[in-house]
Order: structure tokens, then sequence, then C-alpha cells
């Protein structure tokens, strides 16, 4: 048998194509956060106010969240073109992502237990000064959210498939989990808000700790989705719904030919690697199998092998 192979991908840059702008987004969202957190904590030391003290100290933990993800950015950036990666820096956002929602669960368990404690012995709120603090916070991360919106991840999907379009391979999971972090926030300011609101008309002490628990819940499950979607990149699992195995099979297997070894895993946002060994009796050139797959856009780098038995060859 005689084998013939062709790696046809000769550039490792398989950053996404939003790249540059959602760095950009990141570190205004650090910004606009660092801000209010240093306003938070001076107004609170300044008017002996815990609850903006309390704040300003846990929008610092999604500060921390998104200097991991700024830092991905720069780090794929800088390094896009260093040949011991040897696809190229593309996964540096799914990293950021997994460790981003490992902080994320975190602080879910942190807001749960605190929660359960303040519902076992509740504490005197200021509910006035609470609320406005509330408004104010949700108000900033409304702006981040509408900042890290990943309104062009349709455009990373390259392909369609006749029954339906292809799974995940297209989002970048480094902005969606800083999205996420913001959207944890704003959730947690509508449900203190709501509890504290709720408080404030019926004097009752149990809405606040009530809010914080479910909350917890809603972040750990957001939590627990990205660390999947993420982990699954970095693991190079083919999620369900991803269809682009079948397309390439679809496009080589005709004509007698057939596909006997496949590997397809994603290096970047919208960008897959695929390795494919094709056994046939009438071998095409090997341009003939890459026009073959040529209408697949997220198949940014592609090897070739072809089996030809000693009798075909």
């Amino acid at each position: 048998m005689s084998t013939t192979i062709q790696d046809c991908g000769h550039s490792h840059v398989f950053l996404g194509d939003d790249h540059g702008r959602n760095e950009r987004r990141v570190r205004a969202v650090i910004m606009l956060t660092v801000t209010m957190m240093v306003v938070e904590i001076a107004a609170g030391i300044a008017f002996g106010s815990m609850a903006l003290v309390a704040d300003g100290l846990h929008m610092s933990t999604h500060a921390a969240a998104m200097l991991i993800a700024a830092a991905a950015y720069f780090y794929a950036r800088k390094h896009s073109a260093d040949r011991r990666f040897s696809f190229g820096t593309g996964k540096f956002g799914d990293l950021a992502g997994f460790a981003s929602a490992v902080v994320l669960a975190l602080i879910a368990l942190l807001i749960g237990y605190e929660s359960l404690l303040r519902l076992a012995n509740p504490v005197p709120i200021a509910f006035g000064q609470a609320i406005g603090v509330a408004v104010v916070g949700l108000v900033v991360n409304l702006m981040s959210a509408w900042l890290l919106r990943d309104d062009h991840a349709h455009h990373h999907h390259g392909h369609h498939h006749e029954h339906g379009h292809h799974g995940h391979g297209g989002h970048d999971n480094n902005l969606r989990a800083a999205y996420v972090h913001v959207l944890a926030d704003a959730l947690t300011s509508v449900l203190a808000i709501a509890a504290l609101v709720l408080g404030s008309l019926y004097g009752w002490r149990w809405p606040d700790p009530a809010m914080g628990i479910v909350g917890a819940f809603v972040i750990a499950r957001w939590s627990w989705g990205l660390v999947k979607d993420a982990g699954g990149v970095l693991l190079d699992y083919v999620p369900e719904g991803e269809d682009l195995p079948d397309e390439i099979r679809e496009a080589i297997e005709v004509d007698g030919d057939r596909i006997t070894d496949l590997h397809v895993w994603q290096v970047g946002p919208g960008h897959h690697a695929a390795i494919v060994s094709i056994a046939t009796e009438r071998p095409l050139p090997l341009d003939a199998y890459r026009a073959k797959l040529a209408h697949i856009h997220d198949l940014s780098h592609l090897t070739l092998e072809v089996d030809v038995p000693r009798r075909a060859a």
C-alpha cells in the first residue's frame, strides 16, 4: 500500500475574526469596572457605608476575571506566530474562559454561603442606601454587557448544512466568560433590588438572602455551561450539533472513495483542523480532494492522507 500525505495548512494563526475588537472591549469594561470599584470603596469609607464598600470589593472579583480575559487576548495575539504552539494560540481564549468559569463557580459558592448565613442570622439593612448602590451597580453592569455582547458570533460560522447550522465552534469562549461575569453581577443587582424593595415595603429581611441563594444557583448553572463548552474545546471534543465531520464525509465519500480515519478539532474561534485518511482504488490529485472541501470555510487547517492498494497504484 502506498501512502501520500500532504499538509495543506501553512499559516497557524487561528485567532477569531473579532479578536482585536473583543480585546479592546474587554479593556474598556476593565476601566469601567475598576473606576466604579474605586469610587464605591472611596465613597463607602468616606460616608461610613459598608454596603458601598462591600459592593466595591465584589466588583473587584469581576475586574480580576476581566483581567484574565484581557491577558489571554494579549498573549494569544503576541504569540500567534510562535511555532512552538503547534496549532497556534487560538485556544488561549478557551483556557481563559475555563479559568473564569471556575472563578464564577467560586463566586456562586461564596454568594450561596453568605446568603445561608444571613438567612439563619438576619442583619439590619439600610434599605434606601442599599437600593441606591444596587441600581448604580446594575447600570454599570448593563453598560458592560452592551460592550461585551457577541453581536458578530454568527459571522464566525463559515458554512451551513442543508439540515441546519453546525454547532458551537464559532463562539469566543473568552468573551463569553467575561460577558457571563457581567451578567452574573447584573443578575445579583436585579435580585437585590427586588429583595430590598420588598424589605423596605414590608420590613422583611429574608428576601435579601433568599434572592442571594436563587442568584447563586443561576450563576452556578451558567458556570457549568461555560466549563463544559470551554473544557470541550480544550479536550478536542466535538459537541453535539457540530456537523463538520458529516460534511467532510459527504464531500469525500463518493465514487467508491471512503474515509478510514477522521479527526476534527477546534483550533480557535471559527477555525477547525482536520486529518482525513482516504482509501481509494482510483486516487485523484490531492488538490482535487482539497477542492471538494473548499466550501467548508471553518476548516482552516487540513491534512490529507490517501491510501491506495498496491494493485491500484
